[in-house]
């Protein structure tokens, strides 16, 4: 479902680049949606999932149907009236949101207004988004994981639909596709709440500060915002940043950026999702040894998809582009400067899977403070890295938009790095475990099946050539050619060193 998801994602973005380009209309739509979709991220996927779920797993496991069903009502009330505060705030002051998280915009007679417009018109995404995430973190508890996966498809169907049948008929086009945003979060809302009653969970909103749920859950928020959400704030810097390069540069970070998502959001995201109720449950009925192999699991299962794809997408990332996005008001140039950005981005893509997953190991425990300690260290350096990169590939190549990129992925293993150390300091995670597949061999067969991967399609890159000048479906064919080789050397390398499916298996 989370596949189905985000290919029809990438499918949104092919439509968006064919119809808006890379252009200022572009630059503004990309600042106006990434606002709310960055406080999605943080009150619905981020701090208020990792918040919510281990609190909700303990009532589950230690109390009543009742007692969960109360808690549900109040977190509902207490949520809904702080995020429709927040959305209220938000449509009146969005010139200032717009001067904060896009500086470059100000003298822009063009994307300064046309951003502004569209804050007002995406922001209430936020409130409707947000509560759908609440509605999937109670589902995902139940271990209904299917229903929140494949809501976001209809954000997908939205903002196609709103492109292709009903941009002619706003001016600019671009302001359809904030209207598809706000139509996307009530369609995705209203379809979660059937399942929702079938548990008999539908809540019905108490606002209740003072309940000891509500209490224990804000407490939990308030860290976790910055402890899994360190990667996506500085994704944000990096738009406020690109702001005031080219016209261009935030479009071009938002391409590229949306291909290293893929393999994130597949994979990372969905098994970060599974996991953590597993690993709340674990917790609570005090099982270490059953903690630490569920996490031993899903970092090997990231790492066996996210070093391929990260490789992959360096060695591919032209005719990927191009493929994809090279069509309509989409340029050679942009396709030459997105190029750059995915390889940069491509680096730490590991990184960023690896962060999903270690991250949970924290907040099922109830620990907020280790990540945002984390957090606050990887920020930092990104700002510094930022400093450090974009300067001189600005002044000296004109390709600043790159060390933005390159900044978020050094900063990204620093994250990582630090979070992996902090769970095997701590005894919770005891790399290892498993006597039939060790780690020495995992790194041996990484190795290899990597190695053949690569050699095989630089080769067979050497012997394409003319990506620009074939049309769409020559494209298509040659690339799903290349991916289909890379995948079939890989998995033969991983058979043929000894990986069984067996391996695979989370018990």
């Amino acid at each position: 479902m989370t596949m189905l998801s985000r290919v029809l994602g990438l499918i949104r973005d092919i439509v968006l680049a064919r119809f808006i380009g890379a252009e200022a209309g572009a630059d503004a739509f990309f600042v106006a949606f990434k606002i709310p979709n960055f406080l999605r991220r943080l009150f619905a996927e981020g701090a208020f999932a990792q918040a919510f779920v281990p609190v909700l797993s303990e009532y589950r496991t230690q109390g009543s149907h009742a007692a969960v069903k109360g808690l549900i009502d109040r977190v509902t009330g207490c949520l809904g009236i702080t995020l429709t505060l927040i959305t209220a705030f938000a449509v009146l002051a969005a010139p200032a949101l717009t001067t904060v998280f896009a500086p470059g915009f100000v003298d822009d007679p063009v994307r300064f207004p046309l951003a502004t417009e569209m804050i007002r018109i995406t922001f209430p995404y936020l409130l409707l988004i947000s509560m759908t995430g609440l509605a999937g973190s109670i589902l995902n508890s139940y271990d209904r994981f299917a229903v929140p996966a494949i809501t976001p498809v209809l954000l997908n169907i939205a903002l196609i639909s709103s492109a292709v049948l009903a941009a002619p008929y706003f001016d600019p086009p671009v302001i359809a596709l904030a209207w598809g945003v706000l139509a996307a979060g009530m369609l995705q809302f209203l379809f979660q709440l059937p399942f929702l009653w079938r548990l008999q969970l539908l809540p019905s909103p108490k606002v209740d500060w003072k309940d000891d749920g509500v209490k224990r859950i804000l407490a939990l928020m308030a860290p976790a915002i910055f402890g899994v959400s360190v990667s996506q704030i500085n994704l944000l810097l990096d738009t406020v940043l690109a702001s005031l390069l080219p016209t261009g540069s935030v479009s071009w970070l938002y391409y590229s950026d949306r291909l290293a998502e893929l393999p994130l959001g597949v994979f990372a995201i969905a098994i970060a999702t599974v996991i953590l109720p597993g690993l709340s449950r674990q917790h609570a009925s005090e099982d270490p040894r059953k903690f630490s192999a569920t996490l031993d699991w899903a970092v090997r299962m990231v790492l066996l998809v996210a070093v391929p794809a990260a490789l992959a997408l360096m060695l591919l990332a032209e005719p990927i582009l191009m493929t994809l996005f090279q069509y309509g008001k989409t340029t050679v140039d942009d396709i030459a400067m997105s190029t750059l950005s995915l390889r940069a981005y491509a680096l730490g893509l590991t990184a960023f899977m690896l962060i999903k997953v270690l991250a949970p190991g924290y907040f099922a425990r109830q620990d907020m403070m280790t990540p945002v300690k984390i957090g606050i260290k990887a920020m930092i350096s990104n700002m510094v890295l930022n400093v450090l990169f974009v300067a001189p590939l600005y002044f000296i190549w004109n390709i600043g938009h790159v060390g933005l990129a390159l900044a978020t992925s050094v900063s990204a293993f620093i994250n990582a790095g630090l979070l992996g150390r902090g769970l095997v300091r701590e005894g919770v995670y005891r790399p290892g475990g498993r006597s039939d597949w060790t780690w020495p061999r995992l790194a041996l067969q990484l190795l290899l099946a990597n190695g053949a991967m690569c050699a095989v399609l630089w080769l067979a890159l050497q012997q394409l050539d003319g990506w620009a000048l074939w049309g769409w479906w020559p494209r298509v064919l040659h690339l799903g050619g290349l991916c289909l080789l890379g995948l079939t050397i890989y998995a033969l390398m991983l058979l043929a060193s000894g990986l069984r499916f067996r391996h695979l298996r989370a018990g």
